[in-house]
């Protein structure tokens, strides 16, 4: 006689109706980013959120050598990702307050605090939003943009060049 798991029935169902929603730069893709899109996915329909080059800038300080529409391509067509969007200039809470989602995934190594980030959820009327934070730093060599772009930088200052046919 077969027996049906309704429990994890359920579960699928649950996950089915979350709306999980992260965000980031995404600039050069890595097995962190992956890591941190699959872990979203474990837990609804993923929407991604892609930084604008503006925002970069002012939070990283630097150009980005990625353009947002190509890394939106990028994102867009990775398998965990249900959707992917472009935020806005300075108001992150405006794509929240659109998309609606039921969890907000943060990354590793993001700089939001969950709790201010709960009170200005709490203050808009989206208290009701779970904030989570996904822990699992993936450790690898070149598991950030930082690093590829100062080993890609290092390797062309020992002059190691690409080859013609690049």
């Amino acid at each position: 006689m077969t027996h049906f798991n309704w429990s994890r029935t359920d579960d699928l169902i649950r996950k089915a109706q979350n709306k999980v929603f992260v965000a980031g730069t995404f600039e050069i893709v890595h097995p962190g980013h992956i890591a941190y899109l699959r872990h979203a996915w474990t837990l609804g329909r993923v929407v991604a959120v892609i930084a604008r080059d503006s925002t970069v800038k002012r939070i990283k300080g630097r150009d980005v050598v990625i353009p947002e529409n190509q890394r939106l391509e990028v994102i867009s067509n990775i398998v965990y990702v249900h959707k992917a969007r472009l935020g806005y200039e300075g108001d992150m809470f405006r794509v929240v307050e659109e998309e609606r989602p039921n969890i907000i995934l943060l990354g590793p190594n993001q700089p939001f605090s969950e709790d201010s980030l709960r009170e200005e959820l709490k203050k808009r009327g989206l208290g009701n939003i779970e904030v989570i934070r996904f822990n699992d730093y993936v450790d690898c060599p070149l598991c950030s943009t930082t690093k590829i772009l100062k080993a890609i930088s290092s390797r062309f200052n020992q002059g190691n060049q690409l080859p013609n046919n690049y």
